[in-house]
């Protein structure tokens, strides 16, 4: 076999693979007997069936097409290893000679894994900042489980601060009914701050069945860029006031939230939870500034088109499945920003090549520090899936497979090489 390489723009490379006509001797012979292995004919055994009889049947070329088949598949992994080079995404196959008694050639477009040349990312140092937790932290997390709890009594009184009420709102700009700017039994919080500044404020002082008509101005950084910064009217009707009752802060209220036995139980539960949050805060925090100090110092080879359209479909894939986690529409979200799917994936291009660096980064100092992950650390990760998982048996079939287990691999490394970096950099 003979490879001849040629390097293309845009992290591309063509390999021109050459078999002799001995060697397309030899995969024709062993196409013959793969055939015969998986061919029925009457009167023949399995694999019995003679080579006369495989001629007729496919003829000369449709044997050699599945012998073609068979040299690319042989010999485009040696061919690539021989080349010392890593292919990500299928490659383009391109035959250029196809013969029998004659030498079998190929070309092959193949996008490739970019190189890295690492800096001295050993003499990174970073200091991790104390983490502390205001008093007032835990007392705000305090009152809004007592919010969670509160209770919505239906009284016939005005509308004061602190109260919730159902309205009817309908909004227009120049007398014109704006899109989606009508609601039934709109459910509000006075003083929350949700609606736009000054609108909450107008329905003080209100009474179930009272109408108002004002007018005010959308936020200059509104959401929707159509009315941000613009002027609009507004009719509101108040269908019901409500006065929301807060449960007394006491020991019996810990008790009822779960393994407390009194306030102070809770209360010291929720600084430890809010320690670890910022903790974790921290650090991720460091790591991205570590990889962000290491990056800097890399040399890295170009990036073929394909591994940034596939990390672009990663983000878009993740931002869908966040929103449908929520019970939100990304088509929704699309309209809201007055963006198309591919405007986004314009967007998030800088932070695609971010992720493609950061992650050529983390596989590139596994391999400088000999990081990987065992197979004992792969089956006891996997022997948690599968006991978390007892039950959905679509999703133990999945987790049973070799690309789920080289996932669990690649997640192994990655955070085994993290917390290398953090021994090599942050400062106790």
């Amino acid at each position: 076999m003979q490879v001849t390489k040629n390097k293309l723009p845009k992290g591309q490379a063509e390999l021109q693979i050459e078999l002799s006509s001995e060697e397309v001797g030899d995969y024709f012979k062993k196409t013959i007997q793969k055939i015969s292995q998986e061919t029925r004919v009457d009167g023949f055994r399995p694999g019995k069936v003679s080579e006369e009889v495989i001629r007729k049947k496919l003829g000369e070329d449709g044997i050699m097409a599945q012998a073609a088949e068979l040299m690319i598949q042989d010999t485009l992994y040696q061919a690539l290893e021989q080349e010392d080079l890593i292919m990500v995404a299928s490659p383009k196959i391109s035959v250029i000679k196809q013969a029998l008694n004659n030498p079998f050639i190929y070309k092959a477009t193949i996008s490739l894994l970019p190189k890295v040349k690492l800096g001295d990312y050993q003499n990174i140092k970073l200091k991790k900042k104390p983490v502390k937790v205001e008093d007032e932290r835990v007392k705000k997390a305090v009152e809004d489980l007592r919010k969670f709890r509160r209770k919505e009594v239906l009284v016939n009184r005005e509308v004061r601060k602190g109260d919730k009420v159902e309205v009817n709102v309908d909004i227009y700009q120049n007398k014109i009914p704006i899109e989606g700017g009508m609601a039934k039994n709109q459910p509000i919080e006075i003083g929350v701050g949700h609606f736009i500044p000054g609108f909450e404020d107008k329905l003080v002082g209100m009474k179930k069945g009272e109408e108002k008509e004002f007018g005010l101005k959308f936020p200059k950084e509104y959401f929707q860029k159509n009315l941000a910064g613009k002027p609009a009217e507004f009719k509101v009707k108040i269908n019901s006031v409500f006065e929301l009752e807060l449960p007394v802060l006491n020991d019996e209220f810990a008790k009822a939230l779960g393994n407390f036995q009194s306030v102070k139980d809770l209360e010291d539960q929720i600084r430890k939870n809010l320690e670890l949050e910022a903790e974790n805060k921290e650090k991720q925090r460091l790591e991205l500034e570590i990889l962000e100090a290491i990056a800097k110092k890399c040399e890295f080879g170009e990036f073929p088109e394909v591994l940034i359209e596939s990390e672009l479909d990663k983000m878009i894939h993740e931002l869908k499945h966040d929103f449908e986690h929520q019970g939100l529409k990304f088509e929704d979200y699309l309209t809201s920003v007055k963006k198309s799917e591919e405007d986004l994936r314009k967007s998030f291009l800088p932070r695609a090549n971010k992720r493609v660096e950061t992650a050529l980064i983390i596989r590139q100092i596994a391999q400088a520090e000999k990081i990987a992950a065992s197979d004992q650390e792969i089956d006891a990760e996997l022997n948690k899936t599968r006991e978390a998982q007892k039950g959905n048996e679509e999703m133990l079939k999945q987790i049973d497979s070799p690309d789920y287990r080289s996932f669990v691999k690649n997640v192994i490394t990655n955070q085994k090489v993290i917390d290398k970096l953090f021994e090599l950099a942050v400062e106790k």
